[in-house]
């Protein structure tokens, strides 16, 4: 008869995930440790860096120190699926796509929470730095989305599309230490992770030549740069109205601030040659190739379907600032569906687009066809299928794809 609450711990061979499985031991726990393998082809991953055999290796090694089961789970097929045939898609179609964000909402807390329920599993841990609360409102427990304590590492942006039903079931056991006290418990516990650097690149596929991932697929093909000048009048249109509250704004001048701005080839002059527009994002200054231009160059937008990159000079350009996004109706995702917005109403949060970005004071407007997220500071480099988050405080409250 189980007496202690059985919990998995995605065990992925570096410190983190050993520390918290560490932990829960001490906590009481009754824990198994379970080895994802989610990537096959090592024709992409640069030399040495992540290669999953080693951590596989460290995971079991870490395992047996601490006196827990051990099994590794083949979840390839599935990452291909979800994740891999997403980035793909995405990139294709001239979006920016967060594999890292997509890989915890569907694998790590979908499939891998799925096989850890099949072991008759309580919980599924994780070595994500974010912190779970449980509160009460209207007499129902609801669970709250916490950043990290440590500022440098807080994680909760990769998991701002999880649900109540997948927090009810995570752990996040080294959420409320800072790094360094992580290594050192690694090291008084004698892991061998303890020392082990941080993996880089792809959720578990490790740090990836993301050109040669992407020509698995996407083949090369040659096309224009042009560079848009400062001065198009549909920039003078993109100025927030002064003295009128956002919610106040009309539809034309949400949709202009909001929708991404589509340029055609007339509208600037061809600079050089790239190999393919889905090979680049906007805000992207690197691999342009181009010279001689002065100030450095900018990706402000890329269309696909023609394979043309427009870009603009200097971080000031105000193709690349802008003070609105939009999502989708069917993309808005809610943690806290508490707070959920209904169309016509509005609320005032903080929001960031990417990992690690300063969070910056945003108003969110529902509206019957979506949601427009408008800042009072111009974000740079705002992207199609990007991830946009938005707090309350240190509680991730919901997100949404960028149109």
């Amino acid at each position: 008869m189980k007496t202690k609450p059985r919990v998995v711990v995605g065990l992925s061979g570096g410190v983190d995930s050993s520390v918290a499985a560490k932990l829960l031991l001490d906590r009481g726990y009754e824990v198994i440790g379970m080895f994802m393998k989610n990537w096959h082809d090592e024709s992409v991953t640069i030399s040495n860096e992540c290669p999953w055999m080693e951590d596989s290796t460290d995971a079991m090694l870490v395992a047996e120190k601490l006196g827990i089961p051990f099994q590794a789970i083949d979840l390839s097929e599935e990452y291909r699926e979800r994740i891999v045939d997403y980035m793909f898609s995405e990139y294709e179609a001239g979006r920016t796509p967060n594999p890292d964000i997509l890989c915890n909402r569907e694998i790590k807390f979908d499939i891998f929470l799925k096989a850890a329920q099949k072991l008759k599993a309580d919980f599924v841990a994780t070595g994500h730095y974010c912190q779970k609360r449980e509160i009460s409102v209207d007499g129902k427990p609801v669970y709250q989305l916490i950043a990290g304590a440590d500022p440098n590492k807080d994680q909760s942006y990769f998991l701002c599309q999880l649900s109540q039903e997948q927090l009810s079931k995570a752990l996040f056991p080294i959420g409320h230490l800072q790094k360094p006290e992580v290594r050192k418990i690694a090291k008084e516990a004698d892991l061998i992770t303890a020392e082990k650097k941080d993996s880089q690149g792809l959720c578990f596929i490790g740090k990836v030549r993301l050109p040669d991932f992407l020509q698995q697929q996407l083949k090369p093909k040659k096309g224009r740069i042009i560079q848009i000048p400062e001065n198009l009048p549909v920039f003078e249109t993109l100025k927030v109205p002064a003295g009128i509250e956002p919610q106040d704004w009309d539809q034309e001048t949400l949709d202009l601030i909001c929708l991404p701005i589509h340029y055609t080839p007339n509208q600037g002059k061809v600079l050089g040659e790239h190999n393919g527009a889905h090979y680049f994002t906007v805000g992207q200054r690197k691999g342009l190739q181009v010279g001689g231009t002065g100030k450095p160059l900018f990706v402000v937008a890329t269309d696909t379907r023609e394979n043309v990159i427009y870009t603009g000079l200097g971080e000031d350009h105000p193709g690349l600032n802008r003070f609105g996004l939009f999502v989708k109706k069917d993309q808005v995702h809610w943690i806290r569906e508490d707070l959920k917005l209904q169309a016509g109403e509005s609320a005032v949060y903080e929001a960031r687009i990417r990992y690690r970005q300063p969070l910056s004071k945003a108003t969110l407007l529902m509206r019957e066809n979506g949601l427009y997220v408008l800042f009072e500071n111009a974000q740079k480099g705002v992207a199609s299928g990007q991830f946009v988050a938005w707090y309350q405080g240190e509680e991730c409250i919901g997100s949404g794809t960028i149109f």
